[in-house]
């Protein structure tokens, strides 16, 4: 069953009389999305669940799914795929969109295809990649939508692993862009930096004087609001300008998407405004210091009958800047938890409401180990349950 005990925080969270609103924001986004990652508050959803055309942010998930087999092992930086002739004439042309330009029987390595893919939002180069990765795209994208589904990505499917416009089988929600964008952060956070926040990358050859093809990053935050560090945009005609980007200050990590923006320019206008509204009208407020004792959890079978409950890290709630807030905060956890624990295992989470806003869910870990209790131990338990005591 679930326990609820509610939090002993005097020390942490004050409760004051006054209830402040969450600050106002519009946009002419029809989607748009915004998430502290730092304590898990969404700041701003509209229609956030809506399924949508993705256009390139469903490169995102290629990416994730070519970090997820890197950090395995099974798949390597310095490995080099061939572009298949047939794979090239498909993505050869101003009507393949965004390309890499890669070359025909050209080897390249998965970090420039990577870069390719981030970067240049090269259609060429997720198809090489997935390719090469899986034998055919279609294999490949099963591998996108088994890690869609691990990642519990309810308003999601991918058909292409590019994004291009498939007549509807390739579909996202903005929450569901955030939370791939959230946990390609959080898994894979040096790949994540190698990738994800180069200005430009050089690939390609001019056609005649054989110059090199120098193409810019398109995420309107880099160069533009301080911290910014990613994602992916997308632009078809079905799904309009979208945008899913992240950037970090003074500790705090927020994640935005907005999609179906009507030009270039105003993606990067809005991206920059709803971004810096996340900044400047909310604000960290602390709850617990690390290793605070929060509150002690019901053990079952062990050589102890509780746990203490403690902060992993600094713990925060995201409140709006410049007004109190009541906030009050509850342990919840399945209980009693079952012995063996290990000591930092994440077995419950505070979470803290406030009127106006969602709950937002933090970490608690165990404070110490608790073994297993020897046969005694197990024997008198059993005896005071079948007893009810």
């Amino acid at each position: 069953m679930k326990k609820l005990l509610t939090a002993v925080l005097l020390s942490a969270v004050a409760v004051t009389p006054s209830v402040a609103a969450a600050p106002p924001f519009e946009t002419p986004a029809p989607v748009a999305y915004l998430q502290d990652l730092s304590s898990g508050a969404i700041l701003y959803a509209k229609d956030a669940d809506r399924r949508m055309p993705p256009a390139s942010m469903a490169k995102m998930m290629t990416a994730y799914v070519a970090f997820d087999l890197i950090k395995k092992g099974e798949l390597k930086l310095d490995q080099k795929f061939q572009v298949r002739p047939e794979t090239w004439q498909r993505w050869h042309g101003p009507a393949a969109g965004s390309t890499m330009f890669l070359s025909v029987n050209e080897q390249v390595s998965v970090d420039d295809l990577l870069k390719g893919i981030i970067t240049l939002s090269g259609n060429d180069a997720c198809v090489v990649l997935a390719e090469g990765v899986a034998g055919t795209e279609e294999a490949f994208t099963s591998l996108m939508n088994q890690r869609a589904k691990e990642l519990g990505l309810t308003n999601s499917h991918f058909g292409t692993s590019n994004g291009w416009p498939d007549e509807g089988r390739t579909f996202v929600s903005a929450r569901d862009l955030a939370t791939l964008a959230s946990a390609t952060i959080q898994k894979f956070p040096d790949l994540y930096k190698r990738f994800y926040s180069l200005e430009s990358f050089t690939w390609g050859k001019t056609l005649g004087a054989g110059s090199d093809i120098t193409q810019a990053n398109r995420d309107p935050l880099l160069g533009r609001v301080a911290g910014a560090d990613g994602l992916k945009t997308g632009h078809t005609e079905e799904a309009g300008y979208g945008f899913t980007g992240s950037a970090e200050q003074n500790g705090r990590r927020l994640v935005m998407v907005l999609a179906g923006l009507t030009s270039f320019n105003q993606r990067i206008s809005e991206s920059v405004r709803f971004m810096e509204w996340g900044f400047r009208a909310w604000r960290a407020r602390p709850i617990a210091k690390k290793g605070k004792l929060v509150e002690t959890a019901d053990v079952q079978l062990g050589d102890s009958s509780t746990v203490g409950l403690v902060a992993p890290r600094d713990l925060t709630v995201t409140v709006p800047a410049g007004a109190a807030t009541e906030l009050a905060g509850t342990v919840v956890y399945q209980g009693p938890i079952k012995a063996p624990i290990k000591a930092g295992q994440h077995i419950a989470d505070l979470v803290i409401s406030s009127p106006g806003m969602e709950p937002q869910r933090l970490p608690l870990v165990a404070e110490k180990d608790v073994d297993e209790a020897g046969f005694f131990g197990r024997a008198w338990a059993g005896l005071m349950a079948l007893f009810g005591a």
